[in-house]
């Protein structure tokens, strides 16, 4: 590709990662928390091995095309952990190697929480990623059921902000928490 040729608006793809990630969440999230009858996370395989893990990798490497460091460094980061969970999912490896690798995961998350400048939205996001990972990575070390359920709980959380910031993002909903609009009326 020509340098001089553009790579798509940052903006849309940020906006479409961030449903990507929000879908995937929610789903792995929801899986996780037993809600639904017959519904667990390794019915979230699909889903995250497309739109999390091949579709965020690839809204990564645009990211980083179009100068979003940022955004690059999470989607890629985040499509190599849904592509790489459910290729995993359902085989047979520890409890201990699976507590390890949303461990490692949970560290990525953590850093995008540390770094994410782009308001409440985005660290909250990443926040609720990290204590999903920590919570599901201790519930795969213990091998407790209730630990890998409000992991699940927290995910659906996360994947509800972020689907939410960028439905926002794509309708110009307000997305300041506890400030007026200009021009309002402040309630007394």
């Amino acid at each position: 590709m020509d340098n001089g040729v553009s790579a798509g608006s940052t903006a849309s793809t940020s906006t479409l990662g961030n449903i990507a990630l929000g879908l995937t969440l929610l789903a792995f999230g929801i899986g996780h928390t037993g809600v639904i009858d017959g519904v667990s996370a390794a019915n979230s395989v699909s889903l995250a091995m497309y739109v999390g893990g091949a579709a965020l990798f690839l809204l990564g490497l645009l990211e980083y095309r179009g100068g979003n460091g940022f955004n690059g460094t999470a989607f890629a980061g985040l499509g190599i952990f849904w592509f790489t969970w459910a290729k995993g999912a359902g085989g047979s490896v520890s409890d201990e190697a699976a507590g390890t690798f949303l461990v490692l995961f949970a560290m990525l998350a953590l850093t995008l929480t540390v770094a994410a400048a782009s308001g409440l939205f985005s660290q909250g996001v990443y926040a609720l990623l990290t204590l999903s990972l920590v919570l599901l990575a201790i519930g795969a070390f213990m091998d407790s059921g209730g630990l890998a359920k409000a992991g699940g709980w927290v995910a659906a959380v996360a994947g509800l902000l972020a689907w939410y910031g960028a439905t926002a993002a794509l309708a110009h909903w307000p997305m300041a928490v506890g400030k007026a609009r200009r021009g309002a009326v402040a309630a007394s």
